[in-house]
């Protein structure tokens, strides 16, 4: 009975100690870093999520873009910073299941470095054409390919992202060779879309949706199994000649290895409550996304190992490489 009593004086301790780090974080400003340019769709909701931290804490919530390498550059910060809640990052599909197998080496361990905390939005992407191009369907997209090998040019925002990745599929899914351009980020991408410097794009459904409406640019097909509530009569890619077609953009938040299991809660809480708020479903809504019913910690660390086997097979047989 000695060695009993000391015992649980210091797990009533630990467990005192772990109640009090909860009900007093934060304290200090937050830094949500997001390992890409300013402007897209995961940038633009890291912002609106870090104001409802914000207000919701009374501490500042700083964005900090750290764009470069496929998202691997803001990745490794964030996996190298102390686990005490106030680095996040916005991971995303290219993070954390696509460059881990796209690139010969990642200076961080995608599953080892990090805790996720909750999934934020999956984002159909749309593939566009530029109305010069002849096409009006994916079958027409496909002939065209064909019979023009190496000619026809699809941008994306960088080299890994699903952009990327949904091209290289396309290819060897229909026996077609389209060229990568990638760039640094989707806005650029999409100007010289626009002004016909690329042929095509397999673009976020949010970044598109605007120049399609206007006329600037052509909708063939959403690269999701389902097709978008944003556009119910645009066909997928799978239904229009490549059954079994499925990528998508997802992104959510994640703290380094190692940080207190109650702030994790904490994080994932009010996180939960944010994407809940009517003007977050509205923005949601916008890109064509909406948050997932069940978004614990847990569900997003499972849902990340099954993206990145998913991804690991399509860079694979895509044979797509960065060294």
């Amino acid at each position: 009975m000695g060695l009993t009593l000391p015992f649980f004086l210091v797990l009533a301790s630990m467990l005192g100690c772990a109640s009090a780090t909860a009900q007093s974080y934060p304290s200090r400003p937050i830094r949500l870093v997001v390992p890409y340019p300013p402007g897209g769709p995961l940038d633009i909701m890291a912002r609106a999520i870090g104001q409802k931290l914000t207000e919701a804490w009374s501490q500042p919530v700083v964005v900090d873009n750290r764009a470069g390498a496929g998202g691997n550059i803001g990745a490794d910060l964030v996996a190298k910073s102390p686990a005490d809640g106030y680095t996040l990052l916005m991971g995303a599909v290219a993070t954390h299941a696509i460059n881990p197998t796209l690139y010969g080496k990642v200076p961080y361990d995608p599953v080892k470095d990090f805790t996720p905390v909750a999934l934020v939005a999956q984002v159909p992407n749309i593939l566009v054409v530029n109305p010069a191009v002849p096409a009006k369907s994916v079958r027409e997209l496909i002939e065209l390919a064909r019979a023009r090998p190496g000619t026809l040019n699809f941008g994306s925002g960088s080299t890994g992202s699903t952009g990327h990745l949904a091209g290289e599929l396309f290819n060897t899914m229909a026996g077609v060779k389209m060229v990568h351009i990638p760039y640094k980020g989707g806005s650029p991408a999409m100007a010289d879309l626009l002004a016909g410097q690329v042929q095509l794009m397999f673009d976020n459904l949010a970044n598109a949706l605007p120049n399609v409406r206007a006329g600037r640019l052509r909708a063939l097909a959403v690269t999701t199994l389902a097709r978008s509530p944003a556009m119910p009569d645009l066909p997928t890619i799978a239904e229009s000649g490549l059954p079994g077609f499925d990528l998508t953009t997802w992104f959510g938040l994640m703290v380094p290895a190692g940080t207190p299991p109650e702030i994790v809660v904490k994080l994932n809480a009010e996180i939960v409550r944010a994407l809940d708020a009517k003007d977050m479903r509205e923005r949601l809504e916008k890109m064509g996304a909406e948050p997932p019913a069940n978004n614990t910690p847990e569900h997003f660390a499972a849902f990340i190992r099954a993206e990145a086997a998913k991804y690991a097979k399509v860079v694979k047989d895509s044979g797509a490489r960065v060294e």
